[in-house]
């Protein structure tokens, strides 16, 4: 048996390890129905000024990245777009969300949602710490 740890794997080598953590996943869980969602801010011109990116699964919304343009943070696109999110989730069932976030970003924006914190991570990345927060309705 030879152990490699590589870089860059190949897709195929990506997704034999996917499908591999997935089959044994399912043993317990289930299949695993998975769900990428998202909603975005666009100008009048069509331009992307912000997003939010995330996935459904387990029962859970996975909030996985959230921007808003600097020139339009203080119009609430933010709590918009999350809010978004959550109601294309809660429409589906879901009513467990949960994300991440660090020192830099906008961990007391995520509180004023209503996320509560649950775990943290210091020196993640280094000089910084990450939080993991969630909200259930």
């Amino acid at each position: 048996m030879e152990i490699t740890a590589v870089a860059e794997p190949t897709e195929q080598d990506f997704l034999v390890l996917k499908n591999g953590l997935n089959g044994y996943n399912e043993r317990f869980t289930g299949k695993i129905e998975r769900e990428k969602v998202s909603a975005f801010v666009k100008s009048d011109t069509g331009e992307t000024l912000g997003g939010i990116l995330g996935e459904i699964y387990w029962g859970w919304l996975h909030v996985q990245g959230l921007w808003v343009h600097e020139s339009i943070r203080s119009q609430k696109a933010g709590s918009r777009l999350l809010k978004q999110l959550e109601e294309y989730a809660f429409s589906k069932g879901i009513q467990n969300y949960r994300l991440e976030t660090t020192t830099f970003q906008a961990l007391g924006f995520y509180q004023k949602q209503g996320y509560q914190l649950f775990g943290e991570l210091p020196d993640m990345p280094p000089g910084f710490t990450s939080y993991f927060l969630q909200k259930q309705i």
